[in-house]
């Protein structure tokens, strides 16, 4: 349990500038910031709660909203895809459990740390959601006070892209997930205009597929 904690704690050091975006979402969202913050133990995922906020905030549609937090956390199915094997030997509770800390820095954690024993990858998996999940409620909870008087100059809306390439950088331990990675920036890029936020699925779709095909081609 203490390996999964302390190897949380590193990545979520860029998560805390997100933490204080996510505040000034909320403030300029135009809701209270009690509502604002109960998202994060309902949802438990930064980029879907500031995309829904940010488009409420922009005047879209509730169900436009929704759509399109929807599309951004469509990743973690595929999370789910990979972790897979490794949920099937595990308690009935831990399936249920497990799943509501499944953020893409656990995920990270779960490829880089491989454990194949079931008792000790659950001890582990547990041990780093529930990091992440206790931080994310505390800096939330402190960006939604202090984050709509961060200047504007201070240019927290940078913190977002850190912290996915920060991911990125963690995660690309070879040359094809360097690969995959690349294959989905340019992707994302080239269909960033689709409505609802629907380019990043658009995105991960198109680069999965294609790296299975490179990869099944490249068996003997």
């Amino acid at each position: 349990m203490i390996s999964g904690a302390l190897g949380a704690l590193p990545l979520f050091i860029p998560a805390i500038p997100f933490a204080f975006v996510f505040g000034v979402v909320v403030a300029n969202a135009g809701i209270p910031e009690w509502l604002g913050w109960s998202s994060s133990p309902i949802i438990f995922g930064g980029a879907i709660q500031v995309t829904l906020f940010t488009l409420i905030g922009e005047g879209a549609s509730v169900a436009a909203a929704v759509s399109a937090a929807l599309v951004v956390g469509a990743r973690h199915m595929l999370y789910s895809v990979a972790l897979a094997p490794q949920f099937q030997n595990q308690p009935t509770w831990f399936r249920w459990v497990g799943p509501y800390v499944l953020i893409d820095q656990v995920f990270v954690l779960s490829q880089l740390n491989p454990i194949k024993e079931p008792d000790t990858f659950r001890r582990y998996f547990l041990a780093a959601g529930f990091t992440f999940w206790s931080l994310w409620m505390l800096f939330t909870a402190i960006g939604v006070m202090l984050g709509p008087a961060i200047p504007a100059s201070w240019g927290v809306e940078f913190a977002a892209p850190v912290l996915f390439v920060s991911l990125m950088m963690a995660a690309s331990n070879r040359p094809d997930k360097i690969g995959a990675a690349l294959l989905a920036m340019i992707m994302a890029y080239l269909f960033a205009e689709l409505p609802n936020r629907a380019g990043l699925l658009v995105a991960v779709l198109i680069s999965v597929l294609i790296m299975l095909l490179v990869t099944r081609r490249g068996q003997p």
